[in-house]
């Protein structure tokens, strides 16, 4: 496994570590429930350096890139940012992306382990275009704070709070360098990325964990993250999103599809999605029973009326609400809200209610 940079940080912290996508990612520090609960009612501290990051530089990137997502880039001011997926011709996904407009490049923030992937997709289109790629996640660490009081850890250190979502500034500081901060709501709700240079990553991790405790929150994991991504009921590719998906199956075509920008590889078949009418599955909260022996892995599947109507993607315990939920994808006939369905388990089916997403509303 590839080890975070703040290695010896999070071993202080007590952490527990696991593996994604060949990347060592904090899985905890030794309470998750209280992790989460920072998350859900304070702020909580992650470290995303594992996630990655590639930056496209040359005079033509936006007008490349604009053509290689689904989202309008080309129209992007410089410190504003959208999400988008990357797709192949016949729309199926390759990777989403946080895409952030910085002066001199765009900046690329997406799901672990997809590096080389993403940097040889785009790569393979640049042909006469002026565009470079740049591996930045050795140079720059990537720390988040998430929960309301996100902002106000901000302002403590006179960093600023962008606004609106996506929205990204960049400043000069006296002690750590050149960073950059992002509007980002992981979670639905308040949320912040910090880009730091990756010399100043582990002063600035202290620094963010200090105010962070003082404003009642704690560093968090990624079982109490995903466990909060769940409940806001955000899929996440690698779990929710992988290269047979379409991204309307998973409900992006809000958040992450331009229908009316210029062309783009893979445009023809979302557009005659959103023509003819709805996807043959769909992305939906599950209600699972309380009683479980253990949660479903992904690909255990969903039947209706003894028929296989779909999977499940992603599940969780919700101490919010004290009950088993699930992300899965439902066949269009028997996908409506409130639909009973059946878990197939190795003893006998479960009872699945299929419920709106979110499971918990989250605010501003």
């Amino acid at each position: 496994m590839n080890p975070p940079a703040l290695h010896d940080f999070h071993h202080l912290l007590g952490s527990r570590f696991l593996e994604v996508n060949g990347l060592e990612v904090v899985d905890h520090y030794g309470d998750i429930v209280a992790e989460h609960t920072a998350l859900r009612q304070t702020v909580g501290l992650l470290d995303l350096g594992f996630r990655g990051r590639l930056c496209l530089l040359g005079a033509d990137r936006k007008s490349f890139l604009n053509g290689q997502v689904t989202n309008n880039v080309k129209d992007l001011a410089v410190g504003r940012g959208c999400y988008a997926a990357l797709v192949t011709a016949k729309g199926k996904m390759e990777s989403d992306l946080n895409i952030y407009c910085l002066e001199n490049e765009l900046l690329l923030d997406f799901e672990p382990g997809l590096t080389a992937a993403v940097q040889a997709r785009l790569e393979k289109f640049i042909i006469a275009e002026d565009v470079q790629t740049a591996d930045v996640a050795p140079h720059y660490g990537l720390l988040s704070l998430q929960g309301p009081g996100a902002a106000a850890v901000l302002q403590t250190l006179s960093l600023p709070v962008p606004s609106p979502a996506l929205a990204v500034h960049a400043l000069p500081h006296a002690e750590w360098g050149e960073i950059y901060v992002t509007n980002q709501p992981r979670l639905g709700g308040a949320g912040f990325d910090l880009f730091f240079p990756a010399a100043a990553l582990p002063a600035a991790a202290e620094t963010l964990l200090t105010d962070v405790r003082a404003s009642g929150g704690l560093a968090c994991g990624w079982s109490a993250l995903e466990i909060a991504r769940i409940e806001a009921g955000l899929p996440r590719f690698g779990a929710d999103m992988d290269n047979s998906t379409l991204p309307p199956e998973a409900g992006l075509d809000s958040r992450a599809v331009s229908y009316s920008k210029g062309c783009y590889i893979g445009q023809e078949v979302i557009a005659r999605i959103r023509t003819y009418g709805q996807v043959a599955r769909a992305l939906r909260g599950l209600r699972l029973p309380d009683e479980l022996a253990a949660l479903p892995k992904k690909g255990d599947k969903l039947l209706h009326d003894g028929k296989e109507v779909g999977f499940i993607t992603s599940a969780a315990v919700s101490p919010t609400l004290k009950a088993n939920i699930a992300l899965g994808y439902v066949r269009k006939e028997a996908n409506a809200p409130g639909t009973r369905l059946q878990l197939q388990t190795p003893t006998a089916p479960r009872p699945v209610l299929i419920v709106p997403l979110p499971f918990v509303a989250t605010g501003p």
